[in-house]
């Protein structure tokens, strides 16, 4: 199978800290958008717990570009900006966004980003600059509690693959059959 470059994020390990917003901004010089955006998941308000005392959970959940197999931003881009390499990274072509947006609207995990300073849109490149370099997302490199990881999804061998496996990794919005290159490990249930 062809090399697919993707993200497993351990929702068990991961804290809501934000280091993997900071790091795509300091890596990729953004001062007013990011590539990725963590979520607080929980009761009827997401920033609330659910479920009753003592017995309450709630989560993070970081959702960068999903980098879809079938990618629903692409045919919506009027100029052909928005493409996919071999290795499924989905990138933006600068020079031909033209800031119109219709992309925005396409995309069902609302991870586009409109910058108006530069009248274009912005995404998680996967960090491909330093994926070309055999190197890690910096997101990935910059998380202290190594709740996300980077492989190649598209081996059934990798350790990426090994992991998604054994921890029962799954999508966001399967239903949508757009297979995306993003995959959750589910937080674990806590011992009473």
């Amino acid at each position: 199978m062809a090399e697919r470059y993707g993200l497993l994020i351990d929702l068990d390990r991961c804290t809501g800290c934000q280091t993997c917003n900071v790091a795509c901004k300091m890596e990729n010089s953004l001062d007013r958008v990011s590539g990725i955006r963590v979520e607080t998941v929980g009761g009827p308000r997401l920033d609330t717990p659910s479920g009753e005392y003592p017995n309450l959970s709630m989560y993070y959940l970081p959702v960068p570009c999903m980098h879809c197999n079938e990618p629903p931003c692409m045919p919506s881009c009027p100029t052909e900006a928005i493409y996919q390499r071999q290795d499924g990274i989905v990138l933006i072509d600068d020079k031909k966004c033209n800031g119109c947006q219709q992309c925005l609207e396409a995309c069902p995990y609302d991870v586009l980003v409109y910058d108006p300073e530069k009248d274009k849109v912005w995404k998680c490149t996967l960090c491909h600059h330093r994926v070309d370099q055999e190197l890690e997302p910096f997101c990935v490199l910059c998380c202290e509690l190594e709740a996300i990881f980077f492989g190649d999804i598209g081996d059934p061998s990798s350790q990426a693959s090994q992991l998604i496996d054994r921890r029962k990794a799954y999508v966001l919005k399967p239903e949508l059959g757009i297979d995306p290159a993003v995959r959750y490990c589910p937080p674990r249930p806590r011992q009473q």
